[in-house]
C-alpha cells in the first residue's frame, strides 16, 4: 500500500459558513467518489483558504460529513494580489495501491481554472 495524495479546489461565491460547508462537502464528496475512496482510506486532510474567506473552517465540512478519525487542519493561503478570490483547497494523503497516474484531482467550477494541466 502507497501513500498518495489527492488535490482539489472550490471558488465560493460568498464568505458565508452555510454556503462554505456545503461547497466543501460537495467537493469532498466528489474527490472521494472520483478516486473510489472511502474515509477508512483518508490518512489526513490539509485545508487552505484564501484570506477572504473566514466565516467557518472548512475541516467542519469534512467533520459534517463523518469524517471524523481523520486528522484535519486548516491554514490560510498566501495573501497574492491577483490571486482567484474566495477558494478552498484540498490535499488529502491517502493509502492506496493505485497508481499516481490513475488518481482525480478535482477542482469544480470556477477553481478548474487554477489547474488546467490536472482538473477534471
Amino acid at each position: 500500500m502507497a501513500v498518495r495524495a489527492v488535490r482539489g479546489a472550490v471558488q465560493l461565491e460568498r464568505d458565508e459558513a452555510g454556503h462554505m460547508d456545503e461547497q466543501v462537502r460537495d467537493l469532498l464528496t466528489a474527490l472521494l467518489e472520483r478516486n473510489g475512496l472511502t474515509a477508512d482510506e483518508l490518512i489526513s486532510i490539509w485545508f487552505t483558504a484564501t484570506p477572504d474567506l473566514h466565516s467557518d473552517f472548512p475541516a467542519a465540512a469534512a467533520r459534517g460529513l463523518g469524517i471524523v478519525d481523520v486528522p484535519l487542519i486548516c491554514a490560510q493561503e498566501l495573501d497574492v494580489t491577483g490571486a482567484m478570490p474566495r477558494v478552498v483547497r484540498v490535499l488529502a494523503h491517502i493509502e492506496t495501491d493505485r497508481p499516481r497516474s490513475h488518481l482525480v484531482h478535482v477542482y469544480l467550477g470556477a477553481a478548474a481554472a487554477l489547474r488546467k494541466d490536472i482538473a477534471q
